[in-house]
């Protein structure tokens, strides 16, 4: 059937719309200049960690060690190019939302139907639309006939709106959502219907090209452990490189040799400068990765883990995020019963039976609608073994759903070819007046409709009428040759019940969100939908919903104080536009809070990316909403984002425990490095010994503590603070207590030595022996925050006992093996002597572990 009007206009000329194309440009998403490879280059070698990397591995060189540069080097390679591609890959998101914003399009030119590329549409163009078309541009509906739109891509609701003509050409577009709308989006979809619009808005000035306006605005801020490391490594390599200047200097005027000077001052800086520290922020944050991966979270922008930590405010998209984003049928209604069809049956009551049968009559063999699919969906499953479906009945005529009456009937011609039967489906009130219900029963059938309303359902009423024509009833193809009324009115109704519905909670989210409570992360919803299914969804979820609910449009009036005093009881925003999506979270991180967003749609990508981490559905997800976010489920299940919450809280204990060690262990090393030069006595250690410790305290650091399990109590706590620092005093004292510990323990073993009648070599063995063990005791105190020395010997680790193996097996070697003696500047000693130094730092490290406990 021709749209209405659809013969009369000849729409654009081709010469009219190419000079607008060349004036106006094509109807794409205008991208944001792409970085130059150059550019991304230079800002990833820029890194201060990887600048001292490279820095550490040139002292390697320096120093004639080819191998440790080498491996040294190799690694700040594989790390350039990770966060390279990473930074390629951010690129990606404005072109995906190009290529989702350009569809084909159906349009008049010069009075004929032609279909051209979506970038070529044009503002004037007139766009014929049909049911499965996916609109080119924003535009207005000249005419229409019985027109449902989906445009959850940029409301976030799943139902389809109803639209309707407008006779007046507006100046200016409307908002996306609302019922009979004369308005459709650039990117929605047509579900239902047809109709004939003229373009108004295309390329960057369509809702669409707005999102990626936003989009392409929007900084990605760094974490503040990246800010501090930042910090930290600049500082410290910098004051070390001044330090070992001096200590040469020192060492060459005192004694004369210059030479060696620059080696003790190259052996400083080795001790001195923590090139584990980079590391380790890295490695933490790439294993982390990958073990989120095994757990279903892809993490694309991998310093986002360690803020997961902190995150103190969840907001998260209802459809799709929290439901299933597809309709199920919930309810019936007949002969004043209800059934629950989410309830384990094993066949449906008789007297139920013809509400789903006439559902199914009143909708499409092949339907679009969510609304439909859910109810032939419900229908083949609880009708499928009796005579209420009707394959072999032929469709006769349709009555379409108008601003008058909100329902729709469609003719069938039964099996018998004797009468017309009549099925409709509609809007409660709309099927009640077909009905000719008396007053007390339409009363009696709206307060149903009412309780079914209050629980956040769809509600549909059902009726059925036949209908015996003049002559046999006839299939045919042109419907106005049929014999029938031409007003759904003239047939003789009777209703035959209600069927509700609803898009369901996702399997887990309830428990999930209460997790997420439970570890002091607050949840709220964003949506487009209404209040009332908002709020059902809200109560079943375990959301608060004793603050209240914000709309979209009370957001509108307000100014960003009222704002900001309001977010902070209310957990419920609805019917929420895109750009308020943004909003809401910029007023979170305006109010101190560390946010999270999830989501799915197109609407989701420009607050995805400017929280402070942005959280995506794999398989229902657009590619710009992928693109847009720092993590991404490829389960859909809601209950991963705990998982990944407890990930980035694992990491960032590990990352404090690191940290301590790192203190603990690095000062030993300086001061015995640093004392025995300033008084006067032989060198203790030499670069050999310090790469001896590398050897120890870098696995120990990158590969040891990134292993440990979370605390028990990971998820039972608040989260940390936004001003918490990995570098924070607690952390830093506990480090220098016990490296402070062990440095008098281990000067005090080589003071005494070389009192001893003894060589110096015996005297550095005894001290390097009990740094060593020193350092693995060590490990062991900082395995917890909370357990004790004994119960972390317990906990699994499998790395942890690799490393200990390793470093007592070659201490064993370089201590017993005379090749190994004298290139360590050992010498042999005495059993004594050895379990002396044994026992002093095992000593040292029972008493740290005491103090520790009575610290808490």
């Amino acid at each position: 059937m021709a749209t209405p009007e659809l013969a009369a206009t000849t729409g654009l000329s081709s010469a009219a719309s190419s000079e607008r194309l060349l004036a106006i440009g094509p109807n794409e998403l205008p991208s944001a200049k792409p970085r130059k490879v150059w550019a991304i280059a230079w800002t990833v070698l820029s890194e201060p960690m990887l600048l001292l990397l490279i820095a550490c591995g040139s002292i390697y060189l320096l120093l004639g060690d080819l191998r440790e540069a080498l491996v040294l080097l190799a690694f700040v390679f594989v790390i350039i190019a990770i966060t390279f591609y990473q930074e390629h890959k951010t690129e990606r998101a404005l072109e995906a939302l190009r290529d989702l914003s350009s569809p084909r399009a159906l349009v008049i030119r010069d009075g004929q139907q032609i279909r051209i590329a979506g970038r070529e549409v044009v503002p004037g163009d007139m766009l014929v639309l049909a049911e499965g078309d996916r609109i080119a541009a924003d535009a207005v509906l000249l005419s229409c006939l019985n027109m449902t739109v989906d445009e959850s891509l940029l409301t976030g609701e799943s139902v389809p709106v109803n639209k309707a003509a407008q006779e007046v050409l507006p100046a200016l577009m409307g908002q996306a959502g609302g019922e009979d709308t004369p308005f459709v989006f650039s990117g929605s979809l047509v579900v239902q219907g047809k109709g004939l619009a003229q373009v108004l808005a295309t390329g960057g000035q369509t809702a669409l090209g707005k999102i990626g306006a936003a989009l392409s605005s929007v900084e990605i801020e760094p974490t503040r452990v990246q800010v501090e490391t930042r910090k930290v490594v600049k500082y410290v390599a910098l004051s070390s490189l001044g330090m070992a200047v001096l200590l040469a200097i020192w060492y060459g005027l005192s004694r004369h040799l210059w030479l060696d000077g620059v080696l003790i001052g190259l052996t400083f800086a080795m001790a001195l400068i923590p090139e584990e520290l980079p590391v380790v922020l890295t490695l933490f944050l790439g294993i982390g990765a990958w073990r989120m991966a095994k757990q279903q979270v892809l993490t694309r922008r991998v310093p986002a883990i360690e803020t997961l930590g902190a995150m103190t405010v969840l907001c998260t998209d209802k459809t799709g995020t929290l439901t299933q984003n597809k309709m199920e049928v919930v309810l019936l209604f007949s002969g004043n019963k209800v059934i629950d069809c989410q309830q384990p049956t094993s066949d449906l009551p008789e007297e139920f039976h013809e509400v789903l049968e006439f559902a199914i009559l009143a909708s499409h063999r092949e339907p679009f609608d969510p609304m439909e699919v859910a109810i032939q969906n419900a229908g083949n499953n609880m009708l499928g073994k009796t005579e209420h479906l009707h394959a072999g009945w032929g469709l006769v005529e349709e009555y379409p759903l108008s601003k008058e009456l909100l329902a729709m009937s469609r003719v069938w011609a039964s099996e018998d070819r004797e009468q017309y039967v009549i099925a409709t489906k509609g809007a409660p009130e709309a099927i009640a007046d077909l009905c000719h219900l008396p007053t007390d029963e339409v009363e009696a059938l709206l307060e149903q409709v009412n309780l079914m309303a209050e629980k956040g359902l769809r509600v549909l009423g059902v009726a059925k009428a036949k209908f015996k024509a003049a002559h046999a009833p006839i299939i045919i193809e042109n419907i106005a040759d049929a014999e029938l009324p031409d007003i759904q009115h003239d047939f003789d109704f009777e209703l035959v019940g209600l069927i509700a519905m609803a898009d369901p909670i996702r399997p887990g989210v309830p428990e999930a969100i209460h997790e997420c409570q439970t570890a002091g992360i607050r949840v709220v919803m964003i949506t487009g939908d209404y209040p009332a299914t908002a709020k059902n969804i809200a109560a079943q979820c375990g959301l608060p919903v004793a603050g209240g609910i914000i709309t979209g449009a009370e957001l509108n009036d307000m100014d960003e104080t009222q704002l900001q005093q309001r977010i902070a009881d209310v957990a419920i925003f609805c019917r929420v536009a895109p750009e308020q999506k943004l909003r809401l979270v910029n007023a979170f991180k305006a109010a101190g809070e560390v946010v999270a967003m999830t989501g799915d749609g197109v609407n989701d990508a420009p607050a995805l990316k400017a929280a402070n981490i942005g959280i995506a559905m794999g398989k229902r997800g657009t590619d710009v909403a992928r693109e847009s976010a720092a993590l991404v489920l490829l389960d859909d299940e809601f209950s991963s984002i705990v998982a990944a919450v407890k990930s980035g809280r694992r990491i960032f204990d590990n990352l404090r425990k690191t940290i301590c060690f790192i203190v603990a262990v690095h000062i030993p090393v300086i001061g015995m490095s640093v004392i025995p030069v300033m008084m006067g006595w032989p060198v203790m250690l030499m670069p050999v010994h310090i790469l001896f410790l590398q050897l120890i305290i870098d696995p120990t650091c990158s590969l040891v503590f990134e292993a440990e399990v979370e605390e028990k109590d990971a998820m039972h706590r608040l989260p940390r603070a936004t001003n918490a620092s990995i570098f924070n005093r607690k952390t830093l004292l506990k480090g220098l207590l016990q490296g402070s510990a062990l440095l008098l323990t281990i000067l005090a073993i080589y003071y005494l030595a070389l009192q001893q009648p003894m060589e110096v070599n015996q005297a550095r063995t005894m001290a390097f022996t009990a740094m060593v063990i020193g350092n693995i005791g060590l490990i062991f105190i900082n395995r917890s925050l909370s357990a004790n020395i004994l119960h972390s010997l317990r906990l699994p680790n499998p790395v942890l006992w690799w490393v200990v193996t390793f470093a007592v097996a070659v201490l064993s070697l370089a201590l017993f093996l005379p090749e190994l003696v004298k290139l360590f500047y050992f010498a042999r000693l005495p059993f004594a002597q050895l379990a002396i130094s044994l026992l002093a730092a095992l000593l040292c490290i029972t008493l740290m572990a005491t103090f520790r406990v009575f610290m808490k």
